[in-house]
């Protein structure tokens, strides 16, 4: 059911202009996406949430647009060089490479499954009397499920920690994994693999002129330090955001744009002085989860601690979303220790420390990051919002829609006008009046083309959250009227008060505060 509406979602987004597989027309490119004209709109939305969020609502945080090129030893510095691996495995059968965590993570979600199942089944047996705490904690299979994968997620974070490629071979071979696709058993060795793209500096090839297309913008966030705290005399606490494009060689690209070899970020670090990290990591994570419940839904969102900690990391938590393929990762919160600063410090030769006036001490700060996926945010901004429904009181063709409930704010398209009719010049002529005066204030279409319905149902299918329709009525006094595209609801208003209404409406304040 749920793969069934994951591929609708994705169907959806290439026949409304959210996404495109890119490269198409060369029959397209593994894990590379374009955004089109209504993507473009509504990633630009989520970015400018964001950034206001972090940058408008903080006077202690500024921005960043650091180079997607960087000195290569910057990715030495940060382990990236030799740490950032994903560990491989080939089946020999098929001839299919996957990435062995995430064929284990498969498998413990099919183990939670099972419970689940258990729970729904016993549920339903019972109706009202079900009490759900106590069958969880006594019914003997779903304690055996979900000690198994409890089990096995802990041997799993421990083998990857400790890089033990055999062991997590050995995981696959125990739990019988077999090809998604071709249902073979026959794996090699699980070997590790690096996730960055390297390319040259200049035409000449060879080591000295190597780069790599940065896998993360928090580096750069980190050699600005001084720069940035020079120039903004900002003091410690202070954060510094910024939104960019990396890039990692995903072995498998997957999930749609879930996935992908390029994607966007949206990253603030957050400099405090030692040993006040964990109370900034606490309060981070609280304001995190805030910004996504403006626009989520509470019981689509939980927090999921890190049992495997990255090598910079003395904590770590994902804010998780219920995607069509269950709760996967959002956004990471992590307190970095002082690892970033100290190790480009030691190597460049450079010092990097702040003094503190109020405590008369320079020290290396410490750092709290939060990091988004854009990408991710809009997959789950549209999983969230997407919907098929029957529309009451309505006949033939109109009688189903597929509607997107974005916030409005959110929303591509804020408004669009209709004439009632295109072949009556006045109203055409009135239409492009109200489209002249509102395309000042935001982003709207002019739509005359089919009958009035069908054109609601293709406002709907994009999200716009209202609908101004010009009418016989709107010749003899100035009014029109506006629908609501969640409850369908039509008022009649004065064209004069078209532009703050929509306006109050749309107003991207309603979710930032």
């Amino acid at each position: 059911m749920q793969e069934d509406l994951f591929k609708r979602l994705v169907a959806h987004c290439k026949e409304y202009g959210f996404v495109y597989p890119s490269s198409e027309v060369y029959d397209g490119l593994g894990g590379v996406y374009d955004y089109g004209p209504m993507g473009v709109e509504l990633k630009n939305n989520i970015k400018e949430y964001w950034w206001r969020a972090m940058v408008q609502m903080h006077e202690n945080i500024v921005g960043l647009d650091s180079a997607i090129f960087m000195h290569p030893l910057i990715w030495k510095a940060s382990g990236h060089v030799d740490a950032f691996n994903d560990p491989l495995v080939d089946n020999k059968d098929s001839k299919k490479r996957f990435r062995a965590d995430v064929l284990i993570e498969g498998e413990i979600d099919k183990m939670n499954g099972k419970a689940e199942k258990e729970v729904e089944k016993a549920a339903k047996r019972f109706g009202e009397s079900f009490d759900e705490k106590m069958f969880r904690e006594t019914n003997p299979r779903v304690l055996e499920y979900t000690q198994k994968a409890i089990d096995v997620e802990k041997r799993l974070a421990k083998a990857l920690k400790e890089e033990n490629m055999a062991d997590i071979k050995a995981i696959i071979d125990e739990l019988e994994i077999a090809d998604p696709d071709s249902g073979s058993r026959n794996w090699t060795d699980v070997r590790q693999f690096n996730l960055m793209f390297s390319t040259q500096l200049g035409n000449i090839s060879g080591e000295e002129g190597k780069l790599y297309l940065r896998p993360e913008t928090a580096q750069g966030i980190f050699v600005n330090f001084s720069n940035v705290q020079k120039t903004t005399r900002q003091k410690i606490p202070f954060g510094i955001a910024q939104i960019g494009k990396a890039f990692r060689n995903e072995i498998v690209a997957r999930q749609f744009i879930f996935r992908m070899r390029e994607f966007e970020q949206m990253e603030m670090q957050f400099f405090v002085r030692p040993g006040t990290e964990m109370e900034w990591y606490e309060k981070w994570k609280e304001k995190r989860m805030a910004w996504h419940k403006a626009v989520t839904p509470a019981e689509k969102l939980k927090f999921k601690d890190h049992d495997n900690l990255a090598h910079y990391a003395n904590a770590a938590v994902d804010v998780q979303f219920d995607f069509p393929f269950g709760f996967k990762e959002l956004e990471g919160i992590h307190s970095r220790t002082d690892f970033d600063l100290s190790s480009h410090s030691n190597l460049s030769g450079k010092k990097i420390t702040y003094f503190d006036p109020e405590i008369n001490e320079h020290y290396v700060p410490y750092v709290v990051e939060t990091s988004v996926g854009c990408d991710r945010m809009f997959l789950s901004i549209l999983s969230n919002a997407f919907a098929e429904e029957q529309v009451p009181d309505a006949q033939g063709e109109d009688s189903k829609r597929i509607v997107l409930r974005l916030a409005p704010s959110l929303a591509p398209v804020k408004c669009a006008v209709l004439p009632i009719v295109k072949n009556k010049e006045e109203l055409v002529g009135k239409a492009r009046e109200v489209f002249d005066r509102l395309k000042l204030h935001f982003l709207c279409q002019y739509d005359e083309k089919d009958a009035i319905g069908r054109r609601y149902r293709r406002q709907d299918a994009i999200g716009t959250p209202y609908c101004v329709t010009i009418d016989f009525e709107t010749i003899e006094n100035d009014t029109v009227t506006i629908r609501e595209r969640d409850s369908m609801k039509q008022d009649r208003i004065s064209i004069s008060e078209v532009v703050r209404i929509v306006r109050e409406r749309t107003d991207m304040a309603n979710i930032l505060a």
